[in-house]
């Protein structure tokens, strides 16, 4: 049902129990959880067996513990399936301390068939070889032993490193009590039997050897297949001779005179190329040839080198005479390198001596070896080198004629180069070939470069042209000027590689794009000449610091400085000529075009959206007897004054204009009827009440008015100009005949005027 859990497992609390499930049943993790004695503990492996009566079983746990052979422990922990169902200790506890279960004897056939696995038994064994190990995990040193127990092979290991007991242990007779399992390979299929032994205290020797092996007398190498036995009869044997190749755990090679032989063993302590050295092991048949096996290695550190012969390819391929064969000798022979190549297990050279291939070889030193992994000797390919080393047949037979074979060397001092690559080789030549297909393949590159760098220099050169005479239009097509430096900014900005780029106008605005930041920035500027010398402004260019200085960064500035500068020129030129065509030079007001233009525009407006505008005609009076007595220059300041007393009169969007002479005109919008024009007109008039100061001269002054209504006076601006000059003209006409003002003033009249 949903929400119920089911409950766990309960633990078995027996070894008993726990050896009788199947790998099937161990493969679910079945907690457990008992008692035993330890009778076996390697702590740096984390091995642990245990035992209970006739049951035992292996427990894998990394527990801190110190334990020793006798103690009682809790294990705690979950079964696993392997070669038989093991368990995977999660805690283990101490208990204390007992005696160990009695060591059982046991036959070779109950052990090969695993009727004794992980149980302490005691056995009589021979030993035939006593060697001092590296772990394959821990590198810790062990006491390595092979013995023959009931006509077998069976191996030890002995936690033990004391190199002191070794020579008392060959060809012993011993009793070895330990515990049993199997040697497995990587399919976990059984291969051997495996002593796990405590302490040498565990190793009691029965029967010593009547001799001391390292006593027998020395045997020729050729004499060795006298001590040959097929049913492990064989006789310890001891030779004598030089090292010349020595491979920790696996082989060396003693050569005596024109004598050479392969000697296995396991010894991993460190041996010297060179020296004299006794070995003693079993003769035995490998590959067709004799060599000693199981074998014990003494160093007498006493130098007897050996001189390697050179050697041509025929002189050691050559069989069916066994004076002949060179086969572990050590030899010299010189070649031609053809490759080499680094692999898993070793180095390889493969040479080429009159037209036949053979391999110089350096195996790595094992996993179990303390020997640092050299980088490969780099050997140019094509050169003429000499090799040292162990002449080693390639799986041939000697003796039904030539034989393909391998150098072993010792190290890379082994390799000696007597001559360089030839320089015409076909090596070479390949490298020609493609070094000239290079060149072509570099030369069109270049000129791809090149021809790319012209099209993108002519299209930015076009581009340039482009926007140059852009603005240019834009310059004489009176653009506004802020708009014509925003785009010279832009192309001054396209010629340094997209650097930002900004304008500051003289006594105006800053245009263009400024950095955000200047800190990393190199700033570079030019000023803007005038042409009346002035500077018109300034613009910068902000380059990264890291880029050095280049003359395309004043080129860039001159081009923008000589546009920026035609550009302010221009448009103050223009500037000047629009105010003079629309203003009077000498009132600073709108002359008659711009209030013509003015009155077009208010007439469209109001016709549009149904307005009203009054204009305003304004002419002033007994302006013809002031130039007449006084001068044109006091005339002409006189109409300054005038001008400047009616624009004081007017709101902001009235319009003061000078039509030309004494006459003026005011446009008046915004407004609701004729009172509303009237009253402006009457402060204009006003405006003249109080007299003009002129050159320490008090001028009293008048002018007459006239009023036109847009729409109801006329529909045109001539039209509006007409009426509103006829109105004037009506009421300067009225105050003549009123007496107000006479016609025509005499001198006496306008000097008490002045």
């Amino acid at each position: 049902m949903p929400g119920v859990c089911a409950a766990s497992p309960a633990p078995l609390t027996t070894l008993r129990a726990i050896a009788a499930l199947t790998n099937a049943q161990a493969s679910r993790h079945v907690p457990v959880s008992f008692e035993a004695t330890v009778t076996y503990f390697r702590g740096y492996d984390a091995d642990l067996f245990v035992q209970e009566a006739d049951t035992a079983i292996y427990v894998h746990t990394a527990t801190g513990l110190k334990l020793v052979p006798g103690d009682q422990v809790l294990v705690r922990g979950t079964t696993h399936e392997s070669f038989r169902p093991f368990v995977d200790g999660k805690e283990v506890f101490r208990l204390g301390h007992g005696p160990l279960p009695r060591p059982e004897r046991a036959s070779i056939a109950q052990m090969v068939r695993a009727e004794t696995d992980c149980r302490l038994v005691t056995v009589r064994a021979f030993i035939r070889s006593a060697d001092i190990v590296p772990d394959s995990r821990s590198f810790v040193p062990a006491i390595y032993l092979r013995m023959i127990v009931d006509g077998q092979q069976v191996d030890a290991n002995v936690d033990s490193s004391d190199e002191n007991t070794l020579k008392d242990l060959l060809d012993a007779e011993v009793q070895i009590t330990g515990v049993v399992s199997g040697h497995f390979d990587n399919k976990m299929q059984q291969t051997g039997i495996l002593f796990h032994v405590q302490s040498l205290a565990d190793v009691k020797i029965l029967e010593r050897p009547g001799f001391d092996p390292w006593s027998l007398p020395v045997t020729p190498m050729d004499r060795m297949f006298t001590g040959y036995r097929v049913r492990d009869l064989t006789q310890r044997m001891r030779l004598e001779g030089t090292i010349t190749y020595y491979q920790p755990g696996a082989a060396l090679v003693l050569q005596e005179g024109s004598k050479s032989l392969w000697i296995q063993t396991d010894d991993y302590r460190p041996l010297r190329i060179g020296d004299r050295a006794t070995a003693i092991g079993f003769p035995d048949i490998e590959n067709g040839f004799l060599t000693l096996t199981r074998s014990e290695v003494r160093d007498s550190s006493l130098p007897a080198p050996i001189a390697p012969s050179l050697f041509a390819w025929r002189d050691l391929a050559s069989g069916g005479n066994l004076s002949a064969s060179h086969i572990f000798d050590l030899v010299s022979i010189e070649g031609q390198v053809v490759t080499e190549v680094r692999q898993a297990t070793q180095d390889e050279y493969v040479l080429e001596a009159g037209g036949h291939l053979f391999s110089a070889i350096l195996r790595h030193p094992g996993s179990l070896s303390r020997i640092p992994l050299l980088p490969m000797k780099q050997v140019p390919l094509g050169s003429r080198i000499r090799v040292t080393g162990i002449c080693m047949l390639a799986d041939a037979n000697p003796f039904n004629g030539d034989v393909p074979f391998n150098i072993l060397i010792r190290n890379f001092d082994d390799i000696a180069v007597v001559a360089r690559p030839p320089w015409l080789n076909v090596r070479h030549l390949m490298l020609l070939v493609g070094l000239l297909l290079s060149v072509v393949i570099a030369i069109g590159i270049r000129s791809w470069f090149l021809e790319r760098r012209v099209r993108h220099r002519t299209a930015a050169l076009a581009y340039l042209e482009r926007r140059r005479s852009r603005i240019l239009e834009a310059i004489n097509g009176s653009r506004p000027l802020s708009e014509i430096i925003e785009q010279i900014t832009e192309v001054v900005s396209f010629r340094l590689h997209g650097a930002a780029c900004w304008c500051e106008i003289a006594d105006g605005a800053r245009l263009g794009k400024p950095p955000l930041r200047i800190t990393s920035q190199r700033i570079i500027q030019h000023e803007i000449p005038g042409r009346s010398g002035a500077s018109l402004g300034t613009i910068y260019a902000a380059i990264h610091r890291l880029n050095r200085p280049r003359p395309e960064e004043s080129e860039a500035l001159s081009l923008g400085t000589n546009l920026a500068s035609l550009a302010i020129e221009t448009s103050r030129l223009y500037s000047d000529l629009v105010h003079r065509s629309e203003f009077d030079l000498l009132t600073d007001v709108p002359n008659r075009f711009s209030l013509e233009r003015n009155l077009e525009a208010l007439i469209h407006d109001c016709g549009q959206f149904a307005g009203i505008f009054g204009l305003i005609f304004i002419d002033l009076d007994r302006f013809k007897q002031v130039n007449d007595q006084f001068g044109h220059q006091v005339g002409d300041l006189y109409l300054q004054q005038a001008a400047l007393h009616m624009k004081r009169q007017l709101r902001p969007a009235d319009t003061l204009a000078r039509l030309g002479g004494d006459e003026f005109a005011v446009v008046v919008p915004a407004v609701r009827n004729r009172d509303d024009v009237e009253e402006i007109a009457l402060r204009l008039e006003r405006s003249f009440d109080e007299p003009f100061s002129i050159e320490g001269r008090e001028l009293h002054g008048s002018a007459s008015v006239g009023i036109a209504l847009y729409p109801d006076d006329a529909g045109t601006a001539d039209e509006l100009l007409s009426r509103a000059d006829a109105a004037m003209y009506a009421v300067k006409q009225s105050r003549h005949r009123g007496g107000q003002m006479p016609a025509e003033d005499s001198a006496q009249d306008l000097a008490h005027c002045a």
